[in-house]
C-alpha cells in the first residue's frame, strides 16, 4: 500500500546513501511508477517481472518496454518465487534475461536452490544449471546482477 511505500521512501531520502552504491528498489509493479516519481534520480527502481517478448496476447504480463518506458531501469528476474510458484523454467528465465537486456534494461537475475535441493546437497548442481541457462542466451554481463 502506498502508505508503507511512503515509509520506505522516507526512509530511503533522509539516508544517507553512501555515493559509492547503487541503491535499486522493486515494488508491485502498480507502484513502480509512483515509487520512481518519488525518489530521487540517485535511487534506482525495478520492477519484480517482465515477460520474454515485447507485446502480443499475453495477458496481464509487461514486456521489459513498458518498464523502461515509465523510466524503470532495472528487472528482477528469476525469482524463486517465479520458479516454484509460476513453474518459470531455466529455459524462460534465460530468454526473459535476455530481452530485458536488449531493450536497455539492467538485470537482477536471481539463481539458487530450494531447500529439499539444498538438504539433497544439489546446491552446486541446480545453480551451475541455472547459470548455464542465462549463459546460452547472454553475452554481455555488464548490466547483470547475480542475486
Amino acid at each position: 500500500d502506498k502508505s508503507s511505500i511512503d515509509e520506505i521512501v522516507g526512509f530511503l531520502k533522509a539516508g544517507p546513501l553512501d555515493p559509492n552504491t547503487e541503491v535499486v528498489v522493486a515494488p508491485p509493479a502498480l507502484y513502480v511508477d509512483y515509487v520512481r516519481r518519488s525518489l530521487p534520480p540517485t535511487i534506482a527502481v525495478s520492477a519484480q517481472n517482465c515477460y520474454k517478448v515485447a507485446k502480443g496476447a499475453f495477458t496481464a504480463e509487461i514486456s521489459p518496454a513498458m518498464i523502461k518506458d515509465i523510466g524503470a531501469t532495472w528487472v528482477i528476474i528469476g525469482h524463486s518465487e517465479r520458479r516454484q510458484v509460476f513453474g518459470e523454467t531455466d529455459e524462460l528465465i534465460a530468454e526473459k534475461i535476455a530481452h530485458a537486456l536488449s531493450v536497455g534494461l539492467g538485470v537482477i537475475a536471481c539463481i539458487g536452490e530450494t531447500l529439499q535441493e539444498r538438504e539433497a546437497g544439489k546446491t552446486e548442481e541446480v545453480v551451475f544449471r541455472q547459470l548455464a541457462a542465462i549463459k546460452a542466451k547472454v553475452t554481455d554481463w555488464t548490466h547483470v546482477v547475480i542475486a
